[in-house]
């Protein structure tokens, strides 16, 4: 499925006088106390720098404080059920990625729903997923690595960031197109599965763009394909699978903003009013490009529309590759 149009919105006056008093009826301006922000990844990553950037730029905008909690443990859903049971008052926010769409079939107990659970306020930002090789391997393009695989069937191996990963997903969803005899090797990580790459224990990997573009800058790892709908800016001597021949590939690995179900719609649109703004920066937009993330925006109904779709599409890869569910 193909990302949802960048929007730069344009607000008339009005618009923004809403925006800039909103008090969801409670007779008060909004934010009037600090506002927390659950992420589900660690501390230190794309996808936490990004979302720090954004609260950094709110909190000067409008001079409010806020508080990010890093929830990394059972694979982002610790993070997604505390903020789903959270109050709708627009003083918690969570910071999503693609797990937030994939978990829901990977996982017996999940503790939240994505679509019923959630308000969606946009997407930030994307990368595609990159199918890179070992340098030593004889294939110089995709098709000829899938002729590799296919004439020594059952002898090589991918390795990805970890079961149920977009990156296994991305994987197997190749894997089940081109009719490959390819075992997957999961990783705690993208740094140990690269690792392995380089090293050649495990000569195929697919993980997003921003985990492997350093190596594949030194060389260490040869790029053969993104999943994107067009290709990266930053390598764009790299085709996308669509162009080289494998059609039907498109995924990425994103991040957006949802609030908990019920939260206020002008508290919402403040929310997006905002992301738009801030993702529209130069500045922003060069910190971004500097992690290899492409700046993404959508408003909450596109969000909500793209949520709704991306659920089943995983959940019919994960059924076709035969990925166990997880009972946690």
């Amino acid at each position: 499925m193909t990302l949802p149009r960048r929007q730069f919105l344009q607000f008339g006056a009005a618009a923004l006088a809403a925006a800039a008093s909103t008090s969801s009826g409670r007779g008060q301006a909004y934010p009037a106390r600090p506002i927390r922000m659950i992420v589900l990844v660690a501390a230190g990553g794309p996808v936490d720098v990004i979302n720090r950037l954004v609260m950094q730029e709110v909190s000067g905008r409008w001079g409010s404080q806020f508080h990010v909690e890093n929830l990394a443990t059972g694979a982002g859903n610790v993070a997604t059920a505390t903020a789903a049971k959270a109050p709708a008052d627009g003083y918690t926010v969570l910071a999503v990625t693609t797990a937030f769409v994939i978990n829901p079939s990977l996982y017996v107990k999940l503790g939240y729903d994505p679509v019923n659970d959630f308000a969606p306020v946009s997407l930030v930002g994307a990368s595609p997923h990159v199918l890179v090789i070992n340098p030593s391997l004889p294939a110089r393009n995709t098709n000829e690595l899938v002729a590799l695989v296919k004439n020594n069937a059952g002898k090589y191996s991918y390795a990805s960031p970890g079961t149920g990963q977009s990156g296994q997903l991305a994987g197997e969803r190749f894997r089940l197109a081109c009719g490959l005899d390819l075992t997957h090797v999961p990783f705690n990580g993208a740094v140990p599965a690269i690792t392995s790459t380089i090293a050649g224990h495990t000569p195929i990997a697919f993980m997003s763009l921003p985990a492997a573009a350093a190596s594949i800058k030194d060389g260490k790892l040869r790029a053969l394909a993104t999943t994107g709908a067009k290709r990266s800016a930053v390598f764009p001597d790299v085709p996308t699978m669509a162009e080289a021949g494998v059609p039907d590939q498109e995924s990425s690995f994103w991040q957006g903003i949802v609030f908990p179900a019920g939260v206020p719609r002008d508290i919402i649109d403040r929310w997006h009013f905002e992301i738009v703004r801030i993702v529209a920066q130069s500045d922003v937009k060069q910190r971004m490009a500097a992690m290899n993330l492409e700046p993404v925006v959508s408003t909450p109904d596109e969000f909500t529309a793209w949520i709704k779709a991306e659920v089943p599409r995983w959940e019919k890869i994960i059924a076709a590759a035969k990925i166990k569910t997880i009972d946690n």
